[in-house]
């Protein structure tokens, strides 16, 4: 090869996840919980130093998912999330009932949590690859994607 090509890797992550919308007007607004997937798709040069054990690589695949896992699936696996502005007594009741009870600034939809995650896998990328395309699947049928070249 006399250039090295750039090349997209994706690696597909599940996580379980309970939420309720605030002042949604539908069923949503009720604690209600999703099989989420997420594919995350990072974009970057193979590495061509020979002695370099990661020859061949855009990125480890272990690594990829050693990030996705800190930024991402071990925050909010088998979460409830809520956004900030819960009623307090209603926080607080949850709080004294699950363990695991996360409080963001943000409607806790896809469209807003992909947007999170963008941010959060982003930070933590090495050098030379670069994040380029999520897809959070919330249910069989449903999904957001992120991408890159749009943000």
């Amino acid at each position: 090869m006399k250039t090295t090509p750039l090349i997209r890797i994706t690696k597909a992550f599940k996580f379980e996840m309970a939420h309720a919308l605030k002042g949604y007007d539908g069923p949503c607004r009720n604690i209600h919980g999703h099989s989420y997937e997420l594919l995350v798709t990072v974009a970057g040069r193979p590495v061509t130093d020979e002695s370099n054990p990661k020859l061949g690589m855009v990125m480890d695949f272990g690594d990829l998912k050693k990030i996705v896992r800190q930024a991402v699936v071990d925050e909010f696996d088998h979460a409830l999330v809520l956004n900030k502005k819960s009623p307090g007594p209603l926080v607080d009741e949850l709080k004294g009932n699950f363990e695991k009870l996360l409080l963001l600034d943000y409607q806790p939809t896809s469209e807003l949590m992909i947007v999170d995650f963008a941010h959060r896998i982003k930070a933590l990328l090495p050098e030379g690859v670069e994040l380029k395309h999520l897809l959070l699947r919330e249910t069989v049928t449903s999904y957001a994607e992120w991408f890159s070249e749009e943000n």
